[in-house]
């Protein structure tokens, strides 16, 4: 099915200022039926692309062809809460070695679940990932149904980052002998790399990069300068944009600019700001729900050059920011008048904004300026 339709934008209000709205755009509706989307990942040679459902299916979209039986191979993955599959992206030297990452929910013998990432062999047919491996899972297994984060992200130069929520058990993000609430680095073939900065730390584990993060929804290196951005939920208030650096600490749950949903404040936080922790580049005071990001560095756009899109499941659209180094501004937003969750968000090769929906009759939509 497809179809094209204008969205008109609709004004983001902080405070009691107006922020200049972008340009309405263009969607084009290219798949429906999708059960609850969760990621897609761009194959080469105009092959189209990979896209995982949460309930732990693994499908091929290509225009023309429309969308595949689900691709076998995909390890079991707990579908439960939060929980599922989740994130796909591609080894870098995928087109020699084939390699497709995953990253899902997995249970263990006492029913509580954590993120487990693995790879395997995407068949040339296109129909099968062979020889399926485990090479990292989020230790101990405590979540019930929360926080999984899950985003992967390989940063150009053989190393792949892996944002993983604390389960909603808030105190562990700080706990550097868990893997709760932290980034992850590891090689290209899940190891752990030596200049990590908690590699032979006692009661560390090697595998952290940063931490002190509640519940990463969204990741992106920036191309402007080579460094991992990170988007993740807040409680009731506070999502935020973050920078996440080497052994450093952002905060959560003793820096947060959130209150728990009951309206209480969350019992550990100290403030806003706490000494020795960092603040968060970019702060959302009302949470949209933010979910997968994307940043626009194609020249087939002018008009959205240095944009960030950030999808929103609450608040249903697509935000537009603009970077300029590292100050971050809100622009407006696209896609409310749809009125679905937006789960993310990524540029193609040809420059097109591409969205999933994250409903039960889930959506794949192309987004571009109107008028093009």
């Amino acid at each position: 099915m497809r179809r094209s339709s204008l969205i008109s934008l609709s004004l983001l209000f902080l405070s009691t200022s107006v922020m200049a709205a972008p340009a309405a755009v263009k969607v084009d509706v290219l798949q429906t039926k999708l059960d609850h989307p969760w990621s897609l990942a761009f194959l080469p040679d105009n092959q189209g692309m990979l896209i995982t459902l949460r309930g732990g299916q693994l499908k091929h979209w290509q225009t023309g062809k429309g969308l595949s039986d689900p691709i076998v191979g995909i390890p079991k993955v707990w579908d439960s809460g939060q929980g599922g599959l989740f994130d796909v992206v591609l080894a870098p030297d995928f087109e020699k070695s084939r390699r497709v990452w995953l990253s899902y929910a997995e249970v263990g013998n006492d029913g509580k679940a954590g993120t487990a990432v693995g790879y395997g062999r995407l068949s040339d047919d296109l129909s099968r990932v062979e020889a399926f491996q485990v090479v990292f899972r989020q230790m101990p297994k405590l979540s019930t149904g929360n926080h999984f984060g899950g985003r992967l992200v390989f940063d150009g130069k053989g190393y792949l980052f892996i944002g993983l929520g604390e389960n909603n058990q808030r105190p562990t993000a700080q706990d550097l002998d868990k893997l709760q609430g932290k980034v992850v680095r590891l090689t290209d073939q899940g190891k752990v790399p030596t200049d990590n900065p908690f590699v032979d730390k006692a009661g560390a584990r090697p595998e952290i990069w940063s931490y002190g993060i509640r519940n990463p929804q969204g990741m992106a290196m920036n191309p402007w300068t080579d460094v991992l951005w990170l988007n993740e939920h807040g409680p009731r208030g506070g999502d935020e944009i973050n920078i996440p650096e080497k052994g450093k600490n952002y905060g959560w749950p003793l820096a947060t600019h959130g209150i728990n949903y009951s309206g209480l404040k969350i019992p550990e936080a100290k403030g806003e700001h706490v000494e020795g922790t960092e603040p968060p580049l970019f702060v959302w005071k009302v949470s949209p729900a933010v979910s997968g990001m994307a940043f626009y560095n194609s020249d087939v756009f002018p008009q959205w050059k240095n944009k960030l899109f950030v999808g929103a499941l609450k608040e249903k659209d697509v935000i537009v920011l603009s970077v300029n180094g590292d100050k971050v501004t809100e622009d407006g937003r696209i896609l409310g008048d749809k009125g679905d969750r937006v789960r993310d968000v990524r540029v193609g090769p040809d420059g097109y904004l591409y969205v999933l929906t994250d409903e039960s009759d889930g959506q794949l939509l192309k987004v571009s300026p109107s008028g093009t």
